[in-house]
């Protein structure tokens, strides 16, 4: 992985920002509290991640949480594949976050973004948010 400058750019995926707002112990609600990161994402991804709350609560959470969000990108008709196989309902959120110039694409989707884990696509590094944060707390503090 790159070493870690501050002002990085990280593009959160729907599920990340489904599962941060989901309970209010949620563990991914720490990536707002990191220091030496941008925290980016779509209106694509984050209206897939109201669609899929179902409670007034976790919708207040979203909202809330995306309010130190950057949103970047008019990406919902984007279908750019970069040479990768990705469903359709996928290709958006890539392509939001190599449009945004992000560092960082974070998504907990195994079944299609998994043999992409590890790997930069487009200037893009791929990664689920475990991996991310403990990757993060190697870093020095600057």
């Amino acid at each position: 992985m790159p070493a870690l400058e501050p002002g990085f750019r990280v593009f959160l995926d729907a599920n990340v920002l489904f599962s941060a707002s989901y309970s209010e112990q949620a563990g991914l609600a720490v990536l707002w509290k990191l220091r030496r990161v941008r925290l980016l994402t779509s209106f694509y991804a984050a209206q897939e991640a109201a669609n899929n709350l179902s409670q007034q609560e976790q919708q207040s959470r979203l909202r809330n949480l995306l309010e130190s969000v950057e949103m970047v990108g008019n990406d919902a008709g984007m279908s750019a594949t970069f040479g990768i196989a990705l469903p359709d309902k996928d290709r958006p959120i890539l392509a939001a976050a190599v449009e945004a110039k992000a560092d960082f694409l974070l998504t907990g989707d195994i079944k299609h973004f998994g043999m992409y884990f590890h790997r930069t696509i487009c200037g893009v590094r791929v990664e689920r948010p475990a991996e991310f944060l403990k990757f993060i707390q190697t870093q020095p503090s600057r």
